[in-house]
């Protein structure tokens, strides 16, 4: 005689309900790869492990990752930003430019910002309220911001940063217990978009914008100001970006973050958000961007040539927007 309660067939039912659906997430496999590809260049080459490789590893693809969860939020509100590697150089030609100056880091990081946020209020203004496509919007950003980063600059690098030279260098290329600034700064940031996706009412206006724009404002919900307010937000965490680059790098030129918009889409699509808008996790930008820089640091340990890295991101985009297209197949049937 069997023991099995009504309870007992419950509890399974909602197990096996809850593995179903986390595995149905594209960042879980996503997540996997991520996994399965360190642990193969562990066992495949001796450098990868090394303390200093993964050292490398986590700070460069937290670049990556910090825009991503900009250009997530986009991408969930039904738009598209291919400004952010030019909002990275103004950025950080900004910052440069201030402190180069004599002023104090706190004044040029403000400034970077306060930059930055502009070439994102100015996006948003023209995407919400002038009704103009933002793939046009931000592509026309794309080449005014870089112009006037060679202006600021009178297209020179910028390598001297007055008396917070050192600490600028610190916040960039420095680490603390271990780990890269960029890194620490990404899990903070993450964890702050991630709770603002889920639990402030921004983040569920924005994924209601993408999943039905109609019904979005049929319901009340600011349409014009949210958008504005999703591009600042894109731009901001470039700007941040910019910044932490320009401490990394010990100097700035204007061709910083060229061709990013590519790398850091690809990241933002392979972590889940669906470019037709209304899907998007912060995890899923991180993990998206981890996955692109293992990628490309296993094609310089493995002796590969770099030129074929645009082909492995670009083939995970279409494998990741396919993947999701095979799943809402199914979910519909």
């Amino acid at each position: 005689m069997s023991n099995v309660t009504i309870s007992d067939v419950i509890n399974r039912s909602e197990h096996r309900g809850a593995l179903s659906r986390i595995t149905g997430q594209q960042t879980f496999w996503v997540f996997v790869a991520a996994v399965l590809a360190c642990l193969a260049l562990t066992v495949m080459t001796d450098t990868f492990a090394t303390e200093r490789n993964l050292f490398n590893v986590t700070r460069n693809f937290a670049f990556v990752g910090i825009i991503a969860l900009g250009m997530t939020a986009v991408i969930a509100s039904g738009g598209i930003d291919l400004s952010v590697g030019s909002t990275v150089v103004i950025s950080a030609m900004t910052v440069g430019v201030v402190m180069s100056a004599g002023w104090p880091f706190w004044i040029g990081a403000l400034s970077a910002v306060g930059v930055s946020l502009l070439v994102g209020a100015v996006n948003g203004v023209l995407i919400a309220y002038a009704k103009m496509p933002p793939f046009v919007v931000t592509l026309g950003m794309l080449s005014v911001a870089r112009s006037l980063a060679m202006v600021l600059s009178n297209n020179k690098m910028i390598y001297q940063f007055g008396p917070d030279h050192d600490l600028l260098l610190w916040l960039g290329g420095g680490s603390t217990f271990g780990l890269p600034h960029p890194l620490i700064i990404l899990l903070i940031l993450a964890a702050i978009t991630a709770f603002a996706f889920r639990w402030l009412r921004w983040g569920q206006h924005l994924f209601a914008i993408g999943g039905n724009e109609q019904a979005a404002v049929l319901t009340g919900i600011p349409v014009n100001r949210l958008k504005v307010s999703v591009y600042m937000f894109s731009a901001l965490m470039a700007g941040i970006t910019g910044i932490l680059e320009v401490g990394w790098l010990g100097g700035v030129t204007p061709n910083l973050g060229q061709a990013m918009e590519l790398t850091v889409i690809a990241a933002a699509v392979i972590g889940g958000a669906n470019l037709a808008g209304g899907t998007g996790t912060a995890f899923g930008a991180v993990i998206g961007a981890l996955l692109i820089e293992v990628i490309r640091n296993s094609l310089i340990l493995l002796g590969i040539s770099t030129f074929w890295q645009g082909t492995f991101v670009g083939s995970f985009i279409v494998i990741a927007v396919a993947f999701d297209r095979i799943r809402q197949a199914r979910s519909s049937e």
